[in-house]
This record gives structure tokens, C-alpha cells and sequence, in this order.
């Protein structure tokens, strides 16, 4: 395990989504809190009426799961009452439900997962009613309505190729199968950084790339990995920077009994995957991750802050951990409750907290 210390003060990597024409586009600039920030905790707050909307493009999964627990037990902490609407991974649906957040006059809203042209019409609204918006892991732009609050993730996807490159002694090369589905904001940045890996290391043959998201992405991914190994049988590594990916690319390597030769290095972490990278000769040899349960509770926190006048900027970019297979055997970690214990790294508390807030 390795802490990938380099935190980016900026960022220059691209971000997809439309510039909303009617909200105030702004540099992304780190998130920090203000001197000024209140001390004493909002009457808001204090008299039980805060409200903080949630609109999650995803929830089926283990990530999508820690996470909302993550957005739960912060706001409990901070005495937040939150409505949460769950898209089930229908854009149409998601943008229907921003609208109705907006509509229904929260503090602040919080948007898990989503696409900038669903959500445009939606941000629009809330930028026109003065609610300011926090999107964790949304393919939207920051602006001086909405604040990004983002898993780092140019730096987990240098964690895994890293990784990679000292279990191949030095040099990364040979033919590999790259799991990849274009259009989702973590993906396309983690994407951006395997593409300058394959630029910088002409030793990497892409010899199939895979992919799919919806409601069964790992068996199907699965099915694609078995097709494309049974056509390249060089292939050394299948790179699948998503645990739903890691988990389907594992289940071809082991149904076609190639543990031995070729690995699986992923990203994300929960106690579903903890369980298949510890399994006997599991393939998964490395993983990427930030905890899932910790993004969601800054998620929160940010929320909070900003209907409240805590910060300046609008970017948040929370430092994830390598972890490798071997060191979760070696500290006896079978869960994310563990994870955490094992890996203090992966706990964040002095993110984004304003003095109301302690």
C-alpha cells in the first residue's frame, strides 16, 4: 500500500458536461475554508430545518451504497434533515428529480453520479433560486453555483499503472485488455491516464477494449472478458478501473483458469470486493480506491458548508490509497469495517471542516 500524497491544486484535466449558459462559469479552484466561516452553529441548522436534497443518478451497488451510508451519517452528525431521490440509473429520471428538489426549496442539494446535459435545465434552476449544488462524481463543470467534490481520479488510475509497473519489474508491457465505457466523468478521467500510459510505455499492445454500465455490469463484463481472452491468449493484465469491472474481469480470469498468468488491476473497494481479491489465487492484485463511506459523508459536509457560507472556491478532491491483495492478507482485512482500521489513510476528517461544524 501507497498514499498518493500529490494532491492536484489544480486541475487541468477536461470535464465533460456543458457550460450552463445561465449559471457563472469559474475557474476550478481548490475548495478551502474562510476565515470568516461561521463559528456558532446556524440557527438553520440548530432549530432542525436545514434540509440538503440527494439526487443519485446511481444507487444499485456496493459503492453506491456506501456512499449514501457515508451522506447519512454525516448528516446525522451535523443535525441535516436530507430527502434523497434515487434515479436507478435513468438520466430522464434523475433530471425530473432535480427539478423537483429544486422545486421543493432545500439549503443545498447534493447530486451522486449524472450527466451535465440531463442536468442542465435542473442546475439552471437551482442557480436561479440561489440553492447551491455539490455534484459528487457528475460529469458537470464547477461554477459559482455548483462545487465539485470528486475522488482524485488521474491519481488512482497513475496508483494501479503504477503498481503494475513494479509487479512487472520496472517495465509495463504486453498485451492487455482495457475495460472502458466513454461518457461517465470518473471513467473518462481515469481513461485520459491510461491513455498517456499507453503513450509512454509503447511496450502496452491494447489488444481489446471492453465494457459495459447498467443493472448486471460485472456478469456481462464477465462475458465480454471470457470472449475477448479466448481471442488474444498472450494477454497478460485486463486494466478495469471500476469495481464492477475489476469483479467481471475477474470472473473470466477464473472461469478460464488463468489465474497464473494474468492479473486484474482495478479501482474502488468494498467488503464484496474485498472478499474476491483475498479469495485462494485470486487474480485481483491491486485496487485504487478512496472509502466510498468517507465521500459521501464530505459529500455532505460540503453541502452543508457551502448553504452556509463556509468556503471559498469550488473543487474538492478527496486523496485515494494503492492497495494491493497482498496487503489485505497480511493484515487480515475481510471487510471495509477493518479496511478502515488497517488503512487509516483512507479517513479524511479535517476535509473541508468549518468551525461550525466541530
Amino acid at each position: 500500500m501507497f498514499l498518493i500524497s500529490k494532491i492536484m491544486q489544480t486541475t487541468k484535466l477536461t470535464v465533460i458536461g456543458l457550460v450552463l449558459a445561465t449559471t457563472s462559469w469559474a475557474e476550478m479552484m481548490p475548495l478551502s475554508v474562510k476565515s470568516d466561516a461561521p463559528t456558532k452553529v446556524p440557527a438553520d441548522v440548530s432549530d432542525g430545518g436545514f434540509n440538503i436534497a440527494i439526487v443519485r443518478q446511481l444507487n444499485v451497488g456496493d459503492v453506491y451504497q456506501a456512499w449514501i451510508a457515508g451522506v447519512q451519517e454525516e448528516a446525522e452528525r451535523l443535525g441535516v434533515e436530507l430527502t434523497i431521490y434515487n434515479a436507478d440509473g435513468d438520466n430522464a429520471k434523475q433530471a425530473l428529480h432535480l427539478q423537483q428538489a429544486v422545486a421543493s426549496g432545500p439549503d443545498a442539494i447534493v447530486i451522486g453520479w449524472g450527466f451535465g446535459d440531463s442536468l442542465e435545465a435542473g442546475l439552471s434552476a437551482a442557480a436561479s433560486a440561489g440553492i447551491p449544488v455539490v455534484a459528487s462524481n457528475a460529469s458537470v463543470d464547477a461554477s459559482d453555483e455548483v462545487t465539485l467534490v470528486n475522488q482524485s481520479e488521474g491519481l488512482m488510475m497513475e496508483g494501479i499503472m503504477q503498481q503494475m509497473q513494479k509487479d512487472m519489474g520496472g517495465t509495463v508491457s504486453g498485451d492487455m485488455i482495457y475495460v472502458y465505457v466513454a461518457g461517465y466523468r470518473p471513467l473518462d478521467l481515469r481513461d485520459e491516464v491510461w491513455r498517456k500510459w499507453k503513450d509512454s510505455n509503447p511496450g502496452i499492445n491494447e489488444v481489446a477494449q471492453i465494457g459495459v454500465v447498467n443493472a448486471n455490469t460485472a456478469s456481462e463484463t464477465a462475458n465480454q472478458a471470457i470472449a475477448a481472452l479466448q481471442a488474444n491468449p498472450k494477454t497478460v493484465a485486463i486494466v478495469a478501473p471500476y469495481d464492477e469491472f475489476t469483479k467481471g474481469a475477474t470472473l473470466a480470469i477464473q472461469e478460464l483458469g488463468l489465474e497464473d498468468r494474468v492479473k486484474a488491476y482495478g479501482m474502488d473497494i468494498s467488503t464484496a470486493d474485498i472478499s474476491v481479491m483475498i479469495a485462494d489465487n485470486s487474480p485481483w492484485v491491486a485496487t485504487a480506491t478512496t472509502d466510498m463511506t468517507n465521500f459521501g459523508v464530505i459529500s455532505l459536509r460540503v453541502a452543508a458548508g457551502e448553504a452556509t457560507g463556509a468556503y471559498d472556491g469550488n473543487n474538492l478532491e478527496i486523496p485515494p490509497l494503492v492497495i494491493t491483495r497482498d496487503d489485505l492478507i497480511e493484515k487480515g482485512v475481510q471487510n471495509v469495517e477493518q479496511l478502515g482500521k488497517a488503512f487509516p489513510g483512507l479517513a479524511t476528517p479535517g476535509l473541508a471542516v468549518a468551525p461550525w461544524m466541530k
